[in-house]
């Protein structure tokens, strides 16, 4: 359910795009943005970080594909929160005693810090790549390729890669099963 409610404004975007244009599917992602900050605040009395980040950069770069009337700005969205996710990983490895994905699992995995760095690498990887790609299909393809692409090209990559990670951790996931009493 998580799931769906933090991809409830990509989802509206994609929605409204078929419907109408990306002027108004954008707008309407900023709108879904806005409830959806608001509904987390609202419930939990707190504000999720990631909410908070994409509902300012749809709100910048959203206001000004809506503002000039062109679409490149909503474009170099993805590629913003992404290479954003590089760089905090990267910076991870600088900032605190270790890097962020070892602090966001190490309660769960229990690895070496060789294997937490190699993972966060990883994803440093996978966030500069991805934001690449999003670039490349923005600029040599159609717009509703791209719309395409945002909703189920980069869904799809993510998905494969954190299954790709969920099987190179396995080895480190603690089962904290009981024994087994023998009959």
């Amino acid at each position: 359910m998580k799931f769906l409610y933090d991809f409830f404004p990509i989802l509206l975007f994609f929605v409204a795009y078929k419907t109408y244009d990306i002027y108004v599917a954008t707008a309407v992602a900023i709108a879904a943005a806005a409830v959806q900050t608001l509904a987390f605040w609202i419930k939990h009395r707190r504000f999720e970080k990631m909410h908070l980040v994409t509902f300012f950069l749809l709100l910048v770069f959203g206001g000004l594909t809506i503002f000039l009337h062109d679409p490149t700005f909503i474009k170099w969205k993805p590629t913003v929160i992404n290479w954003l996710f590089a760089t905090v990983f990267f910076g991870s490895h600088w900032i605190g005693d270790r890097p962020l994905v070892e602090r966001m699992m190490s309660h769960a995995i229990k690895a070496e810090r060789p294997v937490w760095l190699r993972l966060s690498w990883m994803w440093i990887v996978f966030f500069s790549g991805i934001g690449l790609l999003n670039l490349y299909v923005a600029y040599n393809y159609s717009e509703a390729t791209w719309v395409n692409f945002k909703l189920f090209g980069m869904l799809g990559i993510t998905f494969a890669f954190v299954v790709g990670q969920a099987f190179y951790l396995s080895r480190y996931v603690e089962d904290h099963k009981a024994p087994e009493e023998e009959s």
